[in-house]
């Protein structure tokens, strides 16, 4: 995809390796590492509040 600002890839234990982009459109982009042509897509603030409540411990019951 073009137009996408990639950030560095986060990559936690093992191969599991994320990147988050953004767009001038605010659009913000999920994908796993290596297949950034098969994002997860949704806004800017839909992407910060998923960060803010994985931060607050939300998605701790999936580790």
């Amino acid at each position: 995809m073009t137009g996408i600002d990639w950030e560095e890839p986060f990559c936690g234990e093992g191969n599991n390796c994320f990147r988050i982009g953004t767009d001038a459109g605010g659009n913000a982009y999920i994908a796993v590492a290596g297949q950034e042509d098969a994002p997860l897509t949704d806004s800017r603030e839909a992407l910060r509040s998923l960060i803010l409540e994985i931060k607050a411990g939300k998605a701790d019951h999936l580790l």
